[in-house]
C-alpha cells in the first residue's frame, strides 16, 4: 500500500489531523501526580499505552508522555527517577504496569526517553518493533508530513529530522512497540508542538497494519 493511500482518505493533511483529533478517544485521567517511589498508571483506550519507562532521569520524557496520553486517550505509565533508588530495578514491575494501564493485553505501546547525548535540536529517533521494513519507511513519511503540518503554524520551532530504525532484535514486547528518542529541545523548549505532533502521529500509526 502506498503512503498516499493513507493520506487521500483525509482529503488534506489539515482535515486529516482534526479526524485524528476526534476520534482519539477517551483522554487518559492524568491529573494526579505520581508517587515518588511507585509508577503513574492510568486507563485509557483498552490496549493503547503510552510510557516514560525506567531509566531515564529527566522528567521532561515524562511530560511528553502525559501530553500524548491526554491528546490520544491511550493510557499513561510513567516511571519517576526516585524509583530508581527504590529496592530491586524499576523495570521489574514496568510490564505489569503497561498491561494494567492496557486493562489486559497490550495491543500497542509507545515509549518516550530522553536522547541527551545527542544536540539540543537533534533529531527524533523512532525505533520500531513488530513493523516490518517497507512500514517502517512509511512511518518516517507519516511522521515527517504530520511535523511539517504543525510547523506551519509554529514557524518559531525547528524541523527537527525524523529517523526510524528497525528495533526487533534488541526488543520482542509487546508484538507492537514505537520507541521514540527525543533530544532536549523539544521536550523543554518546545514540548507543546512535539507533543502535539507526536500524538497525531502515534494515533494514525496505531490504526495501521504491522505490514508482516
Amino acid at each position: 500500500m502506498r503512503l498516499s493511500a493513507w493520506i487521500q482518505p483525509l482529503g488534506s493533511v489539515s482535515l486529516g489531523l482534526a479526524v485524528l483529533a476526534g476520534c482519539a478517544g477517551r483522554p487518559a485521567d492524568v491529573a494526579s501526580p505520581p508517587a515518588a517511589d511507585r509508577p503513574l498508571i492510568r486507563a485509557g483506550k483498552p490496549g493503547f499505552v503510552v510510557a516514560a519507562p525506567p531509566g531515564d532521569r529527566d522528567t521532561s520524557a515524562a511530560a511528553i508522555a502525559t501530553e500524548i496520553a491526554q491528546h490520544t486517550g491511550f493510557g499513561l505509565v510513567v516511571v519517576p527517577a526516585a524509583s530508581l533508588a527504590a529496592p530491586g530495578p524499576a523495570a521489574e514491575g514496568y510490564e505489569r504496569a503497561v498491561r494494567q494501564a492496557a486493562g489486559g493485553p497490550v495491543g500497542f505501546l509507545v515509549e518516550i526517553r530522553g536522547l541527551d547525548g545527542a544536540p539540543c535540536a537533534g533529531q527524533i529517533e523512532i525505533a520500531t518493533v513488530g513493523v516490518s521494513a517497507e512500514l517502517a519507511v512509511r512511518l518516517r513519511a507519516l511522521a515527517e508530513l504530520i511535523r511539517d503540518a504543525h510547523l506551519r503554524a509554529n514557524s518559531d520551532v525547528a524541523r527537527l529530522p525524523v529517523v526510524v530504525d528497525d528495533a526487533d532484535g534488541v526488543r520482542r514486547w509487546p508484538p507492537r512497540t514505537l520507541q521514540i528518542a527525543l533530544p532536549r529541545c523539544p521536550r523543554r523548549d518546545w514540548r507543546e508542538t512535539y507533543g502535539a505532533i507526536l500524538a497525531d502521529f502515534v494515533t494514525q500509526a496505531a490504526a495501521l497494519p504491522a505490514g508482516r
